[in-house]
């Protein structure tokens, strides 16, 4: 379809639609005013950081969103004042949060380019290019598994058609007919990249045939002309038709960011060429040439507008910023009562006895079979995890009872599927990204760090992120460099996300059952060589909370913390020095973030000394944070060092007897346990 086909006859338009035309003419004043007001504050100093004016684009925005509801969602890239406006968002909202004010839409968490009203469906602006194209995507698939018939929009830039993100986005929309509009505003420079250098093919729109997608190119000047592509691909999406492609051919008129130099890659003349094209000035000359509008109505606008563009300047101005107090507000959720277990009399959460006995991959299945059945939001994303039952039985028989859209195989595009979540997340459902083997989680690191584990604090709150991200860690079976890592100490670092790595079946069920109905991003770490461990795990429904250690044996000569498999292991190495009078009480975290460090304090002003045991390498790692924080606090407790024992710092190899060789085990852990006991 080409934008040829999409002309509207002028002169069939009548009086009837005049008020639809005058509220289109009214939104493009609106965005326009806003973002010249915002570009004298940035000059001002009102503006503290980055500024990226719409001027140029307005039609677009204006002319997709005309064909929305409250409940449609909108995503968007770091160019979307003219968004976030079209989609009904207050003048004096956008102005404060560029104002840095506490009535800011993102409470002045945000600025420019992170704006959020999520009440409104503007579900989020994104500083990183591609995200928002992987969010709408997501949201789509909300709407389809709850049988919604609402539609996302993603806008990015033509820069956005050369990332990964892209490609994924589309793919997947594609094969699963996903209800989202994906509108590329292809101004002509990335940055200050020309997209007819940095792209092979500098045509968006026939990109989409690649993908099965519906796709055509329009003027993005002619704000008619993207109403009427809008209003076909929003039908077809309610309806059920999946997703489409626009591709509007646009310019902006000011620089990439206020302050930033603009003829060093363009030139005057072609700026003031697409100025002429101006769409408002265009769309206002139409409505008087075909007395759609007389010229006092217009002028009626552009007064109301003045007046409603400097109110929202004087109230940003007079707008309080927020307190300090609130910095570090809505990083995780509020616990959810019901997730946190009795205690038992030592400090220790209560471990129910039970004679049933289950595998720890048999204990979170029970575990997400049991969820599954309570929540139909509950959906689970990743390679094999469908008819296959997932790469370690992760997911098997869920298939035959919930059937395709609850378990979803995806291609092998771990960014696409991440960002998804993050995007199915943020509309209502609670996704379970399965990875297979936490190595792979690396190529959607990206989505995870700078999307999922912000979102909550950059919406302040108003989003939710639960998002269960799940894989297999360790070293064993000559899995070799890229099916062997860990990677907690790593993500443990980033504000926003749990970090859970059970060592036995009773914990992996627990942690697990928490992790599905918690409201924070949980990523979940079972270790391979675990899998088939048994041990007891009660038959009623329990929860254990994040950051709280577990004591799995008791002593008195040393404290010994371990994770994962260096629990077991451990546990062995005990089983050997008690003989010799060596009594070892035993900790294992189960989190690492959050990381129970009371219990570990606990336990050295009882024994005076510690050991960390951790399979991972050494440098930068959870134990060299443990080790930290305890000569921190628990400094004058200690009687000798704290020691660590790590496997070897180097990427893992393939050969058994390498394998085995940056690996501790029972003897080395024995050993370390018998060398600081005699210090």
């Amino acid at each position: 379809m080409s934008a040829t086909a999409l002309e509207t006859n002028r002169t069939t338009i009548t009086k009837q639609q005049c008020g639809g035309d005058l509220n289109l003419y009214r939104r493009m004043l609106l965005i326009r005013s806003c973002e010249e007001r915002l570009a004298k504050s940035h000059q001002r100093g009102l503006v503290h950081g980055a500024c990226h004016t719409y001027v140029g684009q307005e039609a677009i925005a204006t002319g997709v969103c005309a064909h929305l509801t409250r409940e449609d969602m909108v995503f968007s890239t770091h160019r979307g004042h003219g968004h976030a406006l079209a989609k009904g968002l207050e003048p004096q909202q956008l102005f404060a949060e560029l104002y840095g004010r506490a009535t800011g839409c993102s409470r002045g968490r945000g600025g420019s380019m992170h704006l959020f009203a999520p009440e409104i469906g503007m579900m989020g602006t994104s500083g990183i290019v591609g995200p928002c194209i992987l969010q709408a995507t997501g949201a789509g698939y909300s709407f389809k598994l709850l049988k919604q018939k609402n539609v996302a929009v993603a806008f990015f830039g033509d820069g956005a058609v050369n990332n990964g993100a892209f490609h994924e986005g589309l793919n997947m929309a594609s094969i699963w007919k996903l209800p989202v509009l994906f509108v590329c505003e292809n101004n002509q420079f990335a940055t200050e990249v020309p997209f007819a250098y940095s792209a092979g093919n500098p045509e968006v729109a026939p990109r989409g045939a690649a993908y099965g997608v519906p796709a055509l190119q329009v003027d993005g000047n002619d704000v008619l002309a993207v109403a009427e592509a809008a209003a076909e691909a929003t039908k077809r999406a309610r309806e059920g038709g999946g997703p489409t492609l626009i591709e509007c051919k646009t310019y902006r008129t000011r620089a990439h960011a206020e302050g930033m130099g603009d003829f060093g890659y363009r030139t005057r003349e072609e700026v003031d060429r697409w100025k002429s094209r101006c769409p408002i000035e265009t769309f206002k000359s139409h409505l008087l040439e075909n007395q759609l509008a007389e010229p006092g109505e217009l002028d009626a606008i552009e007064k109301e507008t003045a007046a409603l563009v400097e109110a929202a300047h004087q109230f940003a101005e007079n707008s309080p910023m927020p307190s300090k107090e609130s910095a570090a507000q809505h990083v995780y959720a509020e616990t959810n009562p019901k997730l946190l277990p009795k205690a038992s009399g030592n400090g220790a959460p209560e471990k129910p006895a039970s004679d049933r006995v289950l595998t720890y991959m048999k204990a979170t299945l029970e575990a997400l079979t049991e969820e599954f059945a309570k929540n139909p939001k509950l959906f689970v994303l990743g390679e094999g995890i469908g008819v296959r039952g997932g790469n370690f039985a992760t997911t098997s028989g869920l298939f035959e009872k919930y059937g395709a859209e609850r378990l979803c195989d995806t291609p092998i595009c771990e960014r696409g599927f991440v960002g998804l979540a993050c995007g199915a997340a943020m509309s209502g459902t609670r996704p379970v990204v399965d990875f297979m083997f936490a190595d792979f989680v690396l190529d959607g690191a990206g989505e995870i760090i700078n999307q999922i584990a912000k979102m909550q604090y950059m919406s302040s709150g108003r989003l939710k992120m639960p998002v269960l991200l799940r894989g297999c860690i360790g070293i064993g079976h000559s899995a070799a460099t890229h099916h062997s890592g860990s990677y907690y100490s790593m993500y443990a670092q980033f504000p926003g996300l749990r970090v859970v790595v059970p060592a036995t079946p009773h914990d992996a069920k627990g942690l697990l059952k928490t992790a599905l109905n918690c409201d924070d991003p949980v990523l979940f770490l079972e270790h391979r060589e675990l899998m088939g461990t048994k041990g007891p795990v009660p038959s009623g429904e329990y929860f254990i909370e994040f950051g709280k250690a577990s004591v799995v044996r008791e002593g008195t000569s040393v404290t010994v913390v371990a994770l994962a498999l260096m629990v077991h292991k451990t546990l062995k190495a005990c089983e050997a020095l008690a003989k010799e009078g060596i009594s070892v009480e035993l900790i294992d975290p189960r989190t690492v973030s959050p990381l129970d460090t009371e219990t570990i304090l606990k336990s050295v002003a009882k024994t005076g000394r510690l050991l960390i045991v951790d399979e991972s390498f050494g440098p930068c790692g959870i134990g060299a944070e443990i080790a930290a924080q305890l000569a921190d606090r628990g400094f004058d407790e200690l009687d000798a060092p704290i020691r660590r024992l790590n496997g070897v710092h180097t990427p893992t190899p393939y050969s058994p007897a390498l394998e085995s060789a940056v690996v501790p085990d029972e003897a080395a852990i024995a050993q370390a346990i018998r060398d600081l006991v005699s210090e």
